[in-house]
């Protein structure tokens, strides 16, 4: 995906539209039906005005990392826009699971069993448990979230037996650097040994690969809402 398109000079609206396209085309050329792929438009650290500018080129489906600010940007517009969704796509404490699981539609960051207790708990407090993504940490980065590769089909079991249907899929960030094909590939593979419609890989840079691997969402930040703010 050309990041140009991310310029100043062209609008939300325009980036979404490009990202669209480049979408399609991904599927096209992998033999997939566009409407297969859904995209999650990344909007961590930009204001809610960009989010408005999103909602009103018909983008439904935004992605955050942190609880507080997702809690603070997206209920005041489910009023006017009832068919937003959230996913929370950022490593996850166990002291926000309450917050994220009231807030949620999806979480794609599940990794490790004590978060798996706090969202059950939360889910029972609540009253609801949004859908559920197992990230799997599949270049094994020690610096990252998710679950390790060696760790994953037990994990996944357990997140199953657990939330059964709830656990929808797998997400990954593959390694920066790296040729992120045989981690997409690999996610595919876990998931298809587990039974799991829902594939979230692919970002920016790199989602016309995850859709010819089998990507069911695409997280994308960058090429529509331009470079991250500068935070003071």
């Amino acid at each position: 995906m050309d990041t140009s398109l991310a310029s100043p000079s062209s609008t939300i609206a325009d980036r979404l539209d490009a990202v669209r396209k480049s979408m399609h085309a991904a599927a096209l050329a992998a033999g997939r039906d566009p409407a297969s792929v859904s995209l999650v438009a990344v909007s961590k650290f930009h204001p809610q005005k960009s989010v408005q500018e999103a909602l009103a080129a018909h983008q439904c489906v935004f992605g955050e990392n942190r609880v507080q600010e997702a809690a603070a940007k997206f209920p005041p517009l489910r009023a006017t826009h009832p068919n937003m969704r959230l996913h929370l796509i950022g490593g996850l404490q166990t002291n926000k699971a309450r917050e994220a699981v009231r807030i949620a539609d999806m979480i794609e960051s599940l990794d490790r069993p004590a978060l798996v207790d706090a969202i059950a708990k939360a889910a029972d407090a609540e009253g609801r448990l949004p859908d559920l993504l197992v990230e799997v940490n599949t270049g094994d980065e020690p610096q990252k979230f998710g679950v390790p590769r060696e760790e994953a089909d037990g994990f996944i079991r357990l997140c199953q037996q657990r939330f059964g249907a709830s656990l929808r899929g797998l997400m990954c960030i593959p390694p920066a650097g790296e040729n992120p094909v045989p981690h997409f590939q690999l996610l595919r593979s876990m998931a298809h040994t587990h039974g799991l419609p829902v594939l979230s890989m692919g970002m920016s840079a790199d989602f016309e690969q995850a859709i010819a691997q089998g990507a069911t969402l695409v997280r994308v930040g960058s090429a529509i809402f331009g470079p991250r703010p500068v935070l003071a």
